[in-house]
């Protein structure tokens, strides 16, 4: 699928981009490219092929809430590498 000079520019514009003359000619192959390898992905044959929304099956791994004592101070602080009066010390981050 051959696109023009003034639709790159026109989807450039709609993207806020600034793209030089001498790209254009570059993007406007690539993009047909791109369109041309979804012309040919839309003529395999899909019936009876369930649509899925992600390549994997896979089912939320979250772990069931539970009420828990929190981790105390010392073993917060346990492998600190520098650490003053119950706290962390960090380097000053402006």
């Amino acid at each position: 699928m051959k696109i023009t000079k003034e639709e790159v520019l026109h989807v450039a514009h709609l993207a806020r981009l600034d793209i030089d003359d001498a790209d254009i000619d570059r993007f406007s192959g690539q993009i047909g490219t791109i369109l041309d390898y979804v012309d040919t992905l839309r003529q395999v044959d899909t019936t009876g092929i369930a649509a899925t929304s992600h390549a994997v099956n896979l089912t939320n791994a979250f772990r069931e809430d539970r009420v828990q004592d929190h981790l105390g101070q010392e073993a917060s602080l346990a492998n600190a590498p520098e650490k003053d009066d119950g706290t962390f010390v960090v380097p000053k981050v402006l």
